[in-house]
């Protein structure tokens, strides 16, 4: 075999690698999981063999599937019936967009590496990259043929995440605050975990759960990226270099001098940058209980059973750690 070219077994095994260390059994997701990693394999094997190489090497990472775990979750909270070929389906869909943007934000961030290994345009090349997304976004489409509200979803998300990406990049830089944090960070996450929310309970009951969820998860990558976290696959040096505003530096640079290195910084303030994000982990890690505090309220609120939820907050809420 020729690199990265593996049987359909293999690949199955090589995207369920990350099932050890995620919370499948806890969840009560772990035929759902089997099926998800079955599914995502099957579509790698199934795609055009000029992208073979490229696919394997993007979906056969290690993989925290916390999209998907959504999907379930949400469904599992709204009705008793065994998750289903379409939930999988929908879980399927929300993976296969979620790796589009971390194809495109690795490349914006001209990150070498991610979840252990080189990412997908340092190893291929950009093109190759580009054009692998595009591929994604469009089989996407036609997975989701005859469900016009999960093609609806994947269009607004496509859309919102655009948005999301260019609003942060002409906002980095600027001495912004928590309430403008919070706002990019309920684009550039808040709407992936969104509609993870909508495709698995399909009432729209659990949008606004889903976008906390998203802002939980975002605030707990930024925190574990400046903790020196590696889990997440976050991007620390990349943030800090580039003016990007995470939970802590939104805490950060209320202190004048601290914003004025982040607003122009040179070489010798990201050290001096680093240490003040890093003496503002105990406010934004305080914010973040707030946050998952949010989110489970309305979980109660508009949950059947809200109980999944619960646990896949908590599961969530322990990455800023990790």
């Amino acid at each position: 075999m020729t690199e990265g070219e593996t049987s359909l077994e293999a690949a199955a095994a090589a995207v369920g690698a990350g099932g050890a260390c995620s919370p499948y059994d806890d969840l009560g997701f772990a035929g759902a999981m089997a099926s998800l990693h079955g599914e995502i394999a099957r579509w790698v094997e199934a795609s055009d063999a000029e992208l073979h190489p490229l696919l394997r090497w993007q979906f056969g990472g290690a993989s925290k599937y916390f999209r998907p775990l959504t999907v379930f979750s949400c469904y599992r909270a709204m009705t008793t019936a065994e998750i289903g070929p379409a939930v999988v389906r929908s879980a399927l869909l929300v993976e296969l967009i979620h790796n589009v943007s971390l194809i495109i934000d690795d490349i914006v961030d001209r990150s070498p590496e991610r979840r252990g290994k080189p990412t997908l345009h340092a190893h291929f090349g950009e093109l190759p990259a580009l054009m692998a997304s595009g591929y994604i976004v469009a089989d996407g489409f036609r997975l989701a043929s005859g469900d016009r509200q999960a093609i609806g979803l994947i269009a607004e998300l496509m859309k919102r995440l655009g948005v999301a990406e260019c609003l942060q990049w002409r906002l980095r830089r600027s001495p912004l605050g928590i309430e403008d944090w919070r706002r990019i960070a309920g684009e550039d996450t808040g709407s992936m975990f969104e509609v993870a929310a909508c495709l698995g309970d399909r009432s729209e009951a659990l949008r606004r759960f889903g976008g906390l969820l998203g802002l939980l998860y975002h605030g707990c990558d930024d925190v574990a990226d400046v903790r020196g976290a590696i889990g997440l696959g976050g991007g620390g040096m990349e943030d800090l270099r580039d003016g990007i505003l995470t939970l802590p530096a939104a805490f950060a640079i209320r202190d004048p001098e601290v914003a004025r290195r982040f607003c122009d910084p040179c070489e010798t303030d990201l050290p001096v940058l680093a240490a003040a994000f890093w003496a503002k982990l105990p406010e934004a890690e305080s914010y973040l209980d707030r946050v998952a505090e949010e989110a489970w309220a309305d979980a109660r609120a508009f949950a059947r059973d809200p109980a999944p939820l619960r646990k896949l907050i908590e599961h969530t809420r322990q990455l800023s750690t990790r």
